[in-house]
């Protein structure tokens, strides 16, 4: 992995979470209130374990309990010192640009210079006639929205004008940044128009690889890398998010996650018309080119630093929960993931 200068910089390695509503030890649903502070809990592990950002998802239902995650990642900055704080991601089609960016802003202050967002369109539309939006706009709502993002993280006055907002004329927006610019990335799925838009905009992307194999993503990479010379930009960093669980064998970080990774999988397929989950599916996507970081500390090293070699990823976030997934469970694998999964990917990358 390297900067826009050239330079080697280590793989950073963060994990995410959508405040899944998990279970206590008997199996009976935590409240959401509840699960809320295990988050809180969870990034202070992820920071005590040496693992570089701390991400939370944005949903309005009611198998997630975040839904404002910037005042969760309030809550963390204020018990952390070092580690990153983002979204993953946050769905800017359905809010204002002018609204996220001064809430990051805010964040970024409190955090001292922590803050970054993912932005994106997210794998759920339920924000959209929450908030009074039309599915009918999708794309128009994301490009005009990403175009404002883009100017306001600068820090600069801003003007504008669309169709999604009234326009800006020269209009500043607050708290400054500290450092001058907010560390923003996009977040994409496998279309190739969004990934030319990220480009356009000269921003980071990140992958958001959740099935298939993720080797399948390189050209996605090459077209990224070609549009951002063809805009006129310099090199940015690539990420890429995958789900997974650390235990202390392959064994059982299947067992563990395989009942809970079924009950969310079919309650998806439910809304969205998906065949049951099944064993065999499973298994094959924790297989070596499988899209699922599930198994032992040495399984998931080996991985991340073929798909981080094979990408050119300088970023690799892992979403550590899982439905209803335990959180003693999580911690555990919080820890091995920070302790014991990174330093071996970092020295698989420093041999090769």
């Amino acid at each position: 992995m390297s900067n826009s200068t050239g330079n080697v910089q280590p793989l950073e390695i963060g994990i995410e979470t959508f405040g899944d509503i998990t279970v206590d030890a008997n199996g009976v649903p935590l409240h959401a209130a509840q699960v809320l502070r295990n988050v809180v809990a969870e990034a202070r592990a992820a920071e005590a374990a040496g693992l570089d950002f701390f991400g939370v998802g944005e949903h309005h239902r009611d198998d997630y309990s975040i839904s404002a995650p910037e005042v969760v990642l309030g809550a963390i900055a204020s018990v952390t010192e070092k580690i990153r704080l983002g979204t993953a991601v946050t769905v800017l089609s359905s809010d204002d640009p002018v609204r996220v960016y001064e809430r990051f802003a805010t964040l970024d202050g409190l955090s001292n210079g922590r803050a970054e967002a993912i932005l994106g369109r997210g794998s759920f539309i339920e924000s959209f006639p929450l908030f009074g939006y039309e599915l009918t706009d999708y794309e128009l709502l994301f490009e005009e929205k990403l175009a404002l993002f883009a100017k306001l993280r600068k820090g600069e006055p801003v003007s504008w004008s669309g169709q999604t907002r009234s326009a800006l004329r020269n209009q500043a927006v607050y708290p400054p940044i500290e450092r001058g610019t907010l560390d923003a990335w996009v977040g994409v799925g496998g279309s190739p128009e969004s990934v030319v838009r990220a480009a356009k905009h000269g921003l980071p992307l990140f992958l958001a690889i959740i099935g298939g194999q993720p080797m399948a993503f390189e050209p996605l990479t090459r077209l990224y890398k070609r549009s951002l010379e063809e805009f006129g930009h310099q090199p940015q960093k690539i990420g890429a998010h995958f789900h997974g669980l650390v235990a202390d064998t392959d064994k059982e970080a299947m067992d563990l996650l395989w009942p809970h990774y079924k009950t969310t999988m079919d309650r998806l397929g439910a809304e969205r018309g998906w065949p049951p989950a099944s064993r065999m599916r499973f298994e094959a996507s924790t297989g070596p080119d499988g899209s699922m970081l599930a198994g032992s500390p040495e399984t998931v090293a080996r991985k991340i630093a073929r798909f981080a070699q094979g990408l050119g990823l300088s970023r690799v976030d892992i979403k550590y929960s899982a439905g209803s997934l335990p959180h003693e469970t999580m911690m555990r694998s919080i820890e091995l993931l920070g302790t014991k999964v990174k330093p071996l990917v970092l020295e698989m990358l420093s041999d090769k």
